[in-house]
């Protein structure tokens, strides 16, 4: 599954983040979808020529983010997404942050192999309460008729703390059991910020053969390390210009990132 849908068996995804998408407080009106299409265009080109194994595209410049998709964002970002395919080489997902069924529904519109959400549990965050509609997305992939698309469950979210006492190996287990996860992440508490390996390293443990992906904070320091332990990582900040999220991807960085890995694994 992991290399027929990420095309490797330790897959490396790198992050599309596009500009802010119109309706959010840092969309460029004057640049427009022009200026989201082209800067995603060139962060692509520099991820598939470092040689990345898939990319998925994320709306993390959506600051401050939302709990549930808008009409506007969701089909600007869809209209993107359709726009740039063309240049696309290699398998790619999508993430409308932070709704599972937005991302569901986005995923199927661009024909996506695979999103990643926020599916299970309940959290307390910087956007409020935190109740993600797991049975929403996973009836809509059905109803969709994409029981083909994988879905990664993030199970300790960025920016919020989970309500209730469950370890996040036990949160994995539960998520695979209960919510059909096909992936599990564990994140850092930020975007750009690492991943436990101790939370790595029991979520694998507890989920068997479900794989286990890094999704926050790998680097080139960490990186064969975390391999070791999981199936894959996404990789974001690490690759932007000076390590810094909301810039754009740096194609030195990629490459002796994918360099590395090809070594190791």
């Amino acid at each position: 599954m992991l290399k027929q849908t990420f095309g490797s068996h330790k897959p490396i995804i790198g992050m599309v983040h596009l500009h802010a998408l119109p309706g959010s407080p840092l969309y460029d009106a004057r640049g427009g979808m022009s200026a989201i299409i082209d800067g995603a265009a060139a962060d692509i080109e520099r991820l598939q020529k470092g040689g990345v194994d898939a990319v998925m595209f994320g709306n993390e410049n959506d600051r401050p983010y939302l709990l549930k998709a808008t009409p506007e964002s969701l089909a600007a970002m869809a209209a993107a997404i359709g726009a740039l395919r063309p240049t696309i080489k290699i398998p790619f997902g999508a993430d409308y942050l932070w709704d599972p069924v937005a991302t569901v529904a986005l995923c199927a519109a661009t024909q996506a192999r695979f999103g990643r959400e926020i599916m299970t549990g309940v959290f307390e965050s910087d956007m409020g309460t935190w109740e993600p509609d797991c049975a929403g997305a996973l009836r809509l992939r059905h109803n969709l008729g994409r029981d083909d698309l994988k879905l990664m469950f993030n199970v300790n979210a960025e920016f919020a703390s989970s309500v209730g006492s469950r370890s996040v190996a036990q949160r994995a287990k539960s998520a695979v059991f209960s919510s059909l996860a096909d992936v599990i992440l564990v994140s850092g508490p930020m975007t750009g910020q690492a991943a436990s390996t101790s939370d790595l390293r029991s979520a694998k443990e507890a989920v068997g053969d479900t794989p286990v992906f890094a999704n926050t904070g790998v680097n080139i320091d960490t990186v064969k390390e975390i391999l070791s332990i999981g199936d894959g990582c996404i990789v974001g900040t690490h690759f932007k210009v000076d390590g810094k999220t909301f810039n754009a991807v740096d194609g030195d960085r990629v490459k002796r990132f994918m360099d590395l890995v090809g070594k190791s694994r």
